[in-house]
């Protein structure tokens, strides 16, 4: 072998065990910068839509909605059912949600819903330190991470290592630093969420298609029309006693 051939082998292999320790080295953490370090002080701040609301059992489509949504990041959302001035809504706010049928208050509970606002802007609205830790309340390990791919692009996928199946994961498009994909997993049950068809909006992107899958059957499929980004919504909007004090 001669000695520049040695060389340029040398210079190769290097190359490919630096390449291999950089993807060994990353982290969930690292994946987390990345994501708010491109759109954080960008991201749009608020959107409005409706949605297409498909429901299924066992695979089988049962019903089908109209509902019109309203989001202002990082944590305010709103969601009417059916025809906009029913009364039928769901507020969230922080960590609380308040359902209304007929305009009356039916329930307060647990905002179910933060975890996804969080993950599709408004982690973007934080300082990423808060960032940080807000991940670690929705229990997504931010000590892992790995590269792979998914439908056909490359992604990072936060809180698993490769082959981690069966544990709390995100799977984020590698080149736009979106979200894709959702693993929410305990020992009863595994909720699956896809996320496509993402349009470039106000500073960020949006997704306009949303699947969910529970325990590997489809239960639910939404999908965005005449969504519009960067729009004023007043704080009225999103007061449970105002929507209850309207009807």
């Amino acid at each position: 072998m001669s000695r520049l051939f040695l060389i340029a082998f040398i210079a190769i292999l290097a190359t490919s065990t630096a390449e291999a320790q950089t993807t060994a080295q990353l982290s969930g953490r690292d994946i987390v910068k990345k994501m708010h370090d491109r759109y954080a002080g960008k991201w749009y701040h608020s959107f409005t839509f409706n949605q297409t609301t498909e429901v299924y059992r066992n695979d089988s489509l049962r019903s089908t909605q109209t509902w019109y949504e309203f989001i202002r990041f990082p944590e305010r959302f709103r969601m009417d059912f059916g025809a906009a001035d029913s009364g039928n809504a769901a507020i969230f706010r922080r960590d609380s949600c308040y359902r209304f049928r007929g305009g009356k208050l039916r329930s307060t509970t647990i905002n179910n819903n933060e975890g996804l606002i969080f993950l599709l802007g408004g982690m973007f609205f934080y300082p990423l330190a808060q960032t940080y830790t807000i991940f670690d309340s929705l229990h997504y390990d931010l000590r892992k991470g790995h590269e792979d791919t998914w439908k056909g692009r490359p992604v990072y996928v936060i809180g698993a290592n490769k082959g981690e199946d069966g544990i709390n994961q995100l799977w984020i498009d590698r080149e736009n630093l979106y979200l894709v994909r959702l693993i929410k997993a305990d020992p009863s049950s595994k909720l699956e969420a896809l996320f496509e068809d993402w349009k470039p909006a106000g500073g960020g992107w949006l997704e306009t298609k949303c699947s969910f899958y529970v325990n590997g059957k489809l239960a639910q499929v939404e999908t965005y029309h005449d969504y519009k980004t960067n729009v004023s919504l007043e704080d009225r909007i999103f007061d449970p006693a105002n929507l209850a004090r309207t009807h």
